[in-house]
């Protein structure tokens, strides 16, 4: 799988390829030659330690919220060694891509040793991987590519990215395929699905144990950076990404992909902020959607949990306003039938599993027949990983 790193996270790069290493500081002559640092380092049991070389420092810590073990909000104090690398290891950690950044005397950082990056809406992060996982490792099996596509949005008046990937064999076959709409989560960005939640790896793994079809998956920004929603979750903010996704994202990938169009060939799923925007625009344009997932979510105009913990607001069927705006689509029975997977799944310590259990029982009163799952672990990649290794095999059958 072959990907291109631009922007910011590049410049990122470049200044840290400049911290002095021993050949260049004594090549200046400039005193004694700084250590020599390895991070990150990832142990056969897999722990993963993180080293930095910041001598004049008074205090750094780990951030890595989806880590186990490392605080959240709070971070994990590294230990400075005499001479002057700070260092910490967390784990054993589940397999996956975890994000993580150096906060350095209240300035986070990225890790300068390590070239791998992930991004977020605003930020970016360092990556490491913890190998042990047959679903999302790096295989010895057909890639595909992953791309960063520039696209002009009609709706928004600007230009917009989205990555796209197409599975091995894509280049040569001359043949349609089937798509998945796959959308991220508030704060994250049209990266994240393929760095911190590996799916392109993923789907090449599944494809070559045929465990699923040959699909494109498009990945683009759920946030639109407007002042109707410029990175917040509303109903404007989502209105504004429903414009942006139909009038311009699909027809741009119908137009420039060898993509097979129909509802039998089409699925769109989310996590968190994107499963609201799922449930948003499948229930109102459920005619182009035969196969539908919502990953930790639900609908948040409706049960939204205003913390983590609380309890979602009382309902009772045909009392919100969103189903007063969406009554004909939920009355509409072809829109059921014509709908092969509705597919949801959250952690049983995610702070939104009150939201989807509430979500998938409206529905229900409605006539759908959703499939719902519950897992261990809360709202982090580490359980969004293994959704889309679910989800992905059940689709185009």
């Amino acid at each position: 799988m072959t990907r291109t790193l631009t922007g910011a996270a590049s410049l990122l790069l470049a200044a840290a390829c400049l911290a002095p290493t021993p050949a260049s500081a004594q090549a200046r002559g400039g005193g004694p030659a700084a250590p020599m640092v390895v991070s990150p380092e990832v142990s056969p049991d897999r722990r993963l330690t993180v080293r930095l070389y910041a001598p004049k420092a008074e205090a750094v810590q780990l951030n890595a919220s989806d880590a186990p073990g490392v605080p959240f909000g709070g971070g994990a104090p590294l230990t400075k060694g005499e001479n002057g690398v700070w260092e910490v290891t967390v784990g054993p950690l589940p397999a996956g891509a975890y994000r993580y950044a150096f906060n350095v005397d209240g300035v986070q950082t990225l890790d300068p040793r390590n070239p791998a990056t992930s991004e977020s809406n605003n930020n970016a992060w360092s990556l490491v991987y913890v190998p042990g996982s047959d679903l999302f490792d790096t295989r010895p099996v057909p890639r595909g590519a992953v791309a960063e596509v520039t696209y002009h949005s009609a709706s928004l008046g600007m230009f917009r990215r989205m990555h796209v990937y197409t599975p091995p064999g894509y280049e040569t076959s001359g043949r349609k395929y089937p798509v998945l709409y796959l959308l991220h989560g508030a704060g994250d960005s049209d990266d994240s699905w393929s760095t911190a939640g590996r799916a392109g790896f993923i789907l090449d793994n599944l494809i070559a144990k045929k465990a699923a079809k040959d699909m494109i998956v498009v990945m683009p920004a759920g946030h639109t950076r407007t002042p109707a929603g410029a990175g917040v979750v509303s109903a404007d903010a989502n209105a504004a990404f429903s414009g942006d996704f139909l009038g311009s994202v699909v027809p741009y990938v119908e137009q420039h992909y060898r993509a097979a169009t129909g509802r039998e060939n089409t699925a769109l799923a989310g996590l968190s902020m994107g499963g609201g925007q799922t449930l948003d625009i499948a229930t109102t344009n459920g005619a182009k959607f035969g196969y539908v997932g919502v990953f930790s979510s639900g609908l948040f105009g409706v049960f939204a949990t205003p913390g983590r913990g609380a309890a979602p607001p009382a309902w009772s069927k045909g009392s919100s306003d969103w189903e007063k705006r969406n009554a004909a689509a939920l009355a509409d029975e072809k829109t059921k039938k014509g709908l092969k997977l509705f597919w949801f799944a959250t952690g049983t310590d995610d702070f939104l599993l009150q939201t989807t259990r509430s979500t998938v029982n409206l529905f229900k009163e409605y006539g759908y027949t959703p499939v719902y799952k519950e897992s261990e672990g809360g709202h982090t990649w580490i359980n969004w990983r293994d959704y889309l290794s679910e989800f992905a095999p059940l689709l185009f059958r």
